[in-house]
This record gives structure tokens, C-alpha cells and sequence, in this order.
């Protein structure tokens, strides 16, 4: 098993004739190694073309209609990006990935708004996207650092994701899922989301969680951990040496009003029972020995 997508998802690239969008969806086909989840792409006004092989629509109920497919990734420049993300989500898409960084602060709020009542998920913006070693990849990630196994991994940056699979993988341990939440202050899913979905999959044996300074998820993380999680869960909060008021990296990653530092994320993490590192080149050994005394 694995968490939001897997070998049986059919996915619509939004954006597919922009570079980008084109790129990525033509190293996510080749990582699919024959099984080729991606149907149907999205330019509006370009429909009928097709790129890498898959039909391109003008719209994502065209594309839903013409495919049947169930998830999106979207690589629309960050002006449209918002509405792209609501296009998907008045299309009944199951899950949502936005990659794109940059997306103004209103327009996430004006579309975090409209998606209330909708059962479609949305991970991001601003994320590397979700993978599910061999299987497939939605996102930017270095497929080929990426083993199957059975270890999560969660987090807002898209830089420890890939560092933390490639010690999990170097040490044997091959991943479940990899999601990549983003660090944008307004987004979809939150590390308590991820976690619980991870808990509840039989195919998982444990958790790596990074976060970051900025906002409270990952103490509302720690306090569900604390009551219902029965998995090991490792841990690593970047920015510890962040200064109060200085926004690092991610717009969400900010110290404000005495909230969100690093220091009080270990704490709530420690007092859960997860065991957190303040050396990201042991994450993976942690979790090794987590899963060697479980």
C-alpha cells in the first residue's frame, strides 16, 4: 500500500506546454518505467495538441471527461496558479499537487476558502510533490535517490526530503511515501494530516517528519503523536540559529511574536515520544535504530 497516490492514479498535468511543466512530465513518465500514470494534460487554449505523448485539453473537466483521471499536478505560473488549483478542485480531482512557488498570500486564502466542502486533497504549494518509490512521481523530486520500502516521509522542505530519503535509502530503509507539504504560510495538507495517514497504512513501519521554524503545525503534529501515534517517529526542525522576525527560505518559515521557534518544536516533539536530532546527517540513522527497538 502506500498514502495519496500509487501505480493505479491517472494524472493530468496542468501547464504540461509550459517548459517546466513539460520537463517534469517527461522525467516522472520515464521514472514510471513502463506504467505510464500520466493521461492527460492542460493548456487552456491549447487543447488538441498533444506533448510526450499524452492529449493536452483546454480544460481539467475536459481532460477528466476524455481520461478519467483523479489526480493533478500543477506547474501554472504563480499568478494563475490559485485558480488553478480551484479549477481542479471544482473538477472533482481527488488530489491536488501544486508545485508552483510564488503564489500570492489572497489568492491561497481565496482558495483555501473555496475548497471548503470539497473532498479533493491538496498538497502545497510551493512542494517538491509526493512519491511513491516505483510506483510513481508526481513532482520534482530525484527519482532515482528513492527506494520501495516501508518508512514515510514528511516535510516542508523540499531539500531535507531528498536528503533524508537518500540516508534512509543508503542504510537500506526504502520509503512508502514521500511527501513534500511545502513551506507556504497558506497550503493543503499539514504534518498531522500526513501522519495520520501514515499510521493508519499497513505498509508503513515508521515516520521521518522535518519541519521548520514558523507557524504551530508541528506542535498540533507533536500533541496527536503524543495520544495516537503507534509507529517511531524521528524528527529534524530546520532553523534553529533563525533569528526572531528574519523569514527563512519559506515564506512560512518566519519567527514571530515569540511563536514558531525551533526550540519549542523539539520540545513538544521530544515530550511525544519522538526522537529528534539537531544533526540532519542523522536522521536516517535515527530512524534505523528506531525501527532495529521497535
Amino acid at each position: 500500500m502506500s498514502i495519496l497516490i500509487n501505480k493505479d492514479s491517472r494524472v493530468v498535468t496542468q501547464g504540461i506546454t509550459g517548459k517546466t511543466g513539460q520537463f517534469h512530465t517527461h522525467h516522472s513518465i520515464e521514472y514510471a518505467n513502463g506504467k505510464n500514470c500520466y493521461v492527460a494534460g492542460v493548456t487552456p487554449k491549447k487543447g488538441g495538441q498533444v506533448v510526450e505523448g499524452i492529449p493536452v485539453y483546454d480544460s481539467v473537466a475536459e481532460a477528466k471527461a476524455a481520461t478519467n483521471c483523479n489526480v493533478s499536478v500543477i506547474y501554472v505560473p504563480p499568478p494563475f496558479a490559485a485558480a488553478a488549483i480551484d479549477e481542479a478542485v471544482d473538477a472533482g480531482m481527488e488530489v491536488v499537487i501544486c508545485i508552483t512557488e510564488g503564489i500570492p498570500v489572497k489568492d491561497m486564502i481565496r482558495t483555501r476558502d473555496h475548497m471548503q466542502g470539497s473532498s479533493t486533497i491538496l498538497v502545497g504549494p510551493n512542494c517538491p510533490g509526493v512519491i511513491t518509490p516505483e510506483e510513481i512521481k508526481i513532482g520534482i523530486m530525484p527519482g532515482y535517490i528513492h527506494k520501495k520500502g516501508r518508512i514515510g516521509v514528511v516535510s516542508r522542505s523540499g531539500t531535507l526530503t531528498y536528503e533524508v530519503v537518500d540516508q534512509l535509502t543508503k542504510l537500506g530503509l526504502g520509503q512508502s511515501t514521500c511527501v513534500g507539504i511545502g513551506g507556504d504560510p497558506v497550503n493543503g495538507l499539514k504534518h498531522l494530516d500526513v501522519m495520520q495517514m501514515f499510521n493508519d497504512d499497513p505498509a508503513t513501519d515508521g515516520v521521518v517528519m522535518c519541519g521548520e521554524i514558523g507557524g504551530t503545525d508541528e506542535e498540533e503534529c507533536a500533541a496527536w503523536i503524543a495520544d495516537n501515534m503507534n509507529k517511531p517517529v524521528v524528527g529534524f526542525i530546520a532553523g534553529v540559529t533563525a533569528p526572531p522576525g528574519k523569514r527563512m527560505g519559506h515564506a512560512g518559515a518566519i519567527i514571530a511574536g515569540g511563536k514558531g521557534t525551533a526550540d519549542e518544536k523539539i520540545a513538544a516533539l521530544e515530550a511525544a515520544g519522538v526522537s529528534v536530532t539537531r544533526n540532519p546527517s542523522d536522521m536516517g540513522k535515527l530512524m534505523l535504530e528506531a525501527i532495529e527497538n521497535r
